[in-house]
């Protein structure tokens, strides 16, 4: 992972799930991004975390396997899993 800064802010919330804009900046690049998060995947994997602290480590684990230019623009946390399926084992230790 280059070095990255990780800006989230949250754009929405409701009792399904939040909708958090996150913008990942490299080598003075910005890349923003639409995610959202249900309750019930926040509530599978959050351990203690506050949802935006979630939404950050998601990110750091996929800016550690695939480029910022790779990451869907627009996805569900809980998709993660479908394309590294040890996500929800590495992001709840």
């Amino acid at each position: 992972m280059m070095n990255s800064e990780i800006i989230i802010e949250r754009l929405a919330a409701d009792a399904d799930g939040r909708v958090f804009k996150v913008s990942v900046i490299e080598g003075g690049e910005r890349s923003d991004y639409v995610v959202s998060l249900t309750e019930e995947f926040f509530g599978k994997i959050g351990k203690g975390r506050s949802a935006e602290e979630l939404v950050k480590k998601s990110f750091e684990f996929l800016l550690e396997r695939e480029p910022k230019e790779l990451i869907l623009k627009s996805f569900d946390i809980s998709d993660i899993s479908d394309h590294f399926p040890e996500f929800d084992r590495e992001i709840s230790e």
